[in-house]
């Protein structure tokens, strides 16, 4: 069957089960605190609570691809079926990976992430830019052919980013927005948004750049990095009504309660959209 482009899937599951992401990052921390081995069966047993709880109801649901990596081949089998029972479930499966690299090994890196036969086959993933933005070429075409996404860092939320995205390029720009004009060329015309998101962090205050790419704007630090669903419209302005924030442990340290981690699904996509209808 042939999806949908992404962007037409996501603007559809956000006006359907609200604007929200929820991450599914097992720390070993947040194991422990879910009473819970730091192993493969504690992996298994987090991921399948949280798909469980989560994946009927939430627009995005996004591995982080790293604490799956960390038990080698059995943490992929278990990421396997996770990214396989929440697209079942009605999920959209964004892939936190950040890859980035040039050439056949973008290429294959696409292949993992983007290929429909592949077990690793997301609804979209993250990427990373700073190689040249023509060096995601292998992923974007690959997105195209398949129907799913990408998200591209632009202006992330940890505090070291700043060094690189904010540096200027050598027309001017900064490079955050360079590669933000690179984001909007590739939607430019796409209805009712493209499939080429860009990654901004809700914890910037004033971004101070242009974010009308006509694609999502994958929002992190919702939650445990400090912003609140009432800072989006001070970050994206007229383009919040694009905005996908991310939430991780905010929800997640309610686990392993089921009806908990619904519960603050719930209020998190609530807030968010009471905070986008008053722009």
């Amino acid at each position: 069957m042939t999806l949908a482009p992404f962007g037409a899937r996501l603007r559809h599951a956000m006006d359907t089960r609200g604007p929200l992401c929820v991450g599914i990052d097992p720390h070993a921390s947040l194991l422990t605190a879910w009473g819970l081995s730091d192993d493969i069966a504690g992996l298994e047993r987090f991921t399948r609570t949280t798909v469980e709880a989560l994946a009927d109801r939430v627009a995005v649901l996004k591995p982080q691809s790293a604490f799956f990596e960390r038990f080698g081949s059995r943490g992929i089998a278990v990421l396997e079926k996770a990214v396989e029972e929440a697209r079942a479930a009605g999920a959209l499966v964004l892939m936190d990976a950040k890859r980035g690299d040039i050439g056949s090994t973008m290429g294959a890196y696409a292949a993992t992430y983007l290929d429909k036969d592949s077990p690793l086959f997301s609804d979209a993933v993250t990427l990373s830019p700073y190689l040249g933005f023509g060096s995601l070429r292998p992923a974007l075409d690959a997105a195209a052919v398949s129907g799913a996404g990408v998200f591209v860092l632009a202006l992330t939320s940890n505090p070291e980013g700043a060094e690189v995205q904010r540096s200027t390029a050598a027309d001017g720009r900064s490079l955050a927005q360079l590669m933000l004009d690179h984001m909007a060329a590739e939607n430019a015309g796409a209805a009712p948004m493209g499939s080429v998101g860009a990654v901004v962090g809700a914890t910037l205050g004033d971004a101070g750049v242009n974010l009308d790419i006509n694609g999502p704007l994958l929002a992190p630090g919702i939650g445990a990095q400090g912003a609140t669903p009432g800072d989006l419209p001070g970050v994206f302005g007229r383009v919040v009504g694009n905005v996908v924030p991310s939430v991780s442990r905010g929800v997640l340290r309610h686990g392993p309660d089921l009806a908990a981690l619904r519960e603050s699904a719930t209020r998190f996509a609530d807030e968010v959209r009471a905070a986008v209808s008053s722009v």
